[in-house]
């Protein structure tokens, strides 16, 4: 049995067969540990801000590649909103949703097209480092994750959380690389750290800068 603690939340994860009383024997036995950590843990969400806006409108700023752009919202005769960006995000909105409060819809929107870029520069970081060390996987998808930056399944499957794309292109890029090592090397082994090493030489910089503003990125858009 293991305890997993996030911020306002206890999950305690246990085999099927263990008995109830057995999972609350198990949790009282880890109380003082639990409100430790959650203690923790609220503390250090205190020092990190949400760096998306509170309200998606003209010009808000939104969070791209470790910098922040401003939001331009245009009147447009498609049926759907659609986003560019080119040294600013531009929300090209229909006529029909001017009319009404949009800050939800040009979230999601905005969302929609990051998940999408996101994806499109996975890609190109693979195929930046894969061939060097045959690190080739057998699937890239990007994921909503609420506690994990990316992931290797057992299969090669490769998963990255689209918040990345808020970070600098050098992060995404470390998780990237991180994730395709595992590949090769499943462990946390000097090895592993090696392999990494051999590809992004700096990598302890870009986990660094993870590590310091991580909890700021899950909070997501």
């Amino acid at each position: 049995m293991r305890i997993i603690v996030t911020l306002g939340k206890v999950e305690v994860v246990a085999p099927p067969r263990v008995a109830e009383h057995k999972i609350h024997q198990f949790v009282q036995s880890k109380q003082q540990w639990i409100v430790q950590t959650l203690a923790k843990i609220e503390a250090k969400s205190l020092h990190h801000k949400k760096l998306a806006p509170a309200v998606y409108g003209h010009g808000a700023e939104i969070p791209y590649q470790g910098a922040s752009y401003k939001l331009a919202v245009l009147p447009s005769k498609l049926k759907r909103i659609k986003i560019e960006f080119s040294r600013e995000f531009i929300v090209h909105m229909p006529e029909a949703l001017m009319i009404k409060e949009h800050s939800a819809e040009i979230k999601e929107a905005l969302m929609r097209w990051m998940k999408k870029e996101s994806k499109s520069q996975v890609e190109q970081v693979v195929k930046q480092h894969a061939e060097r060390k045959q690190l080739f996987p057998q699937t890239i998808k990007i994921k909503t994750q609420k506690s994990r930056w990316g992931s290797c399944g057992i299969h090669n499957d490769i998963n990255i959380n689209w918040l990345l794309i808020i970070a600098p292109p050098e992060v995404l890029e470390y998780v990237v690389v991180h994730e395709l090592c595992h590949i090769k090397i499943r462990n946390h082994s000097a090895h592993f750290w090696a392999l990494v090493a051999e590809h992004l030489p700096d990598y302890q910089s870009r986990r660094h800068w993870l590590k310091k503003h991580g909890s700021s990125l899950m909070m997501g858009l």
